[in-house]
C-alpha cells in the first residue's frame, strides 16, 4: 500500500505584481493554511534558504516571519525552525460570516479594478493552488 506523500509547499514571487515582497510571503503562508496546503506543525524554510530560494535578502524574509509570527500563526523555536502554529478560529459564526463577506467583497473589487470580470475570479478561486499563473514562473 502506497502513502500519498504532501507535496512541498512552494513559495513565488511576481515581481512586477506591485505588491512588495515581504506581503506576498505573508499572504501565500496564509493562504496555504487556508487552502490545506500548510497544516499545523509544518515546517518552514530557514529565512536564510527561503532568501536565497527566492534571491531576496533575508531581512524581507525575516519580517514576514516576525509579522506572521505575531499574527500567531507561525512559532519560531530557537535552533530548531520555524513552523504553522495551531490556529484558533475567533469569533462568533455571525463575524466570521461578516470577516469573510468583506474578503469577497475586496477581492470582487480589486478584480474588477484589473479589468477582470467575477467568473474569471471564480474560476481562478476553484484551482486556486494551480492556477495558471503560479504554473508559468516555475
Amino acid at each position: 500500500m502506497t502513502i500519498p506523500v504532501k507535496p512541498a509547499f512552494r513559495f513565488r514571487l511576481d515581481l512586477h505584481s506591485g505588491v512588495p515582497v515581504y506581503r506576498q510571503i505573508i499572504d501565500q503562508v496564509r493562504g496555504g493554511i487556508a487552502s490545506g496546503a500548510l497544516a499545523t506543525g509544518d515546517q518552514l524554510p530557514t529565512v536564510r534558504q527561503l532568501a536565497v530560494d527566492l534571491s531576496i535578502n533575508p531581512n524581507t524574509v525575516v519580517r514576514a516571519y516576525k509579522e506572521l509570527e505575531l499574527s500567531g500563526q507561525l512559532e519560531t523555536h530557537q535552533g530548531t525552525g520555524t513552523f504553522i502554529s495551531q490556529q484558533k478560529r475567533p469569533g462568533s459564526g455571525a463575524e466570521r460570516e461578516r470577516q469573510l463577506g468583506q474578503i469577497v467583497a475586496d477581492a470582487v473589487a480589486r478584480a474588477g479594478a484589473a479589468g477582470f470580470t467575477i467568473d474569471q475570479l471564480l474560476e481562478q478561486l476553484k484551482c486556486w493552488p494551480d492556477r495558471p499563473a503560479a504554473k508559468e514562473k516555475e
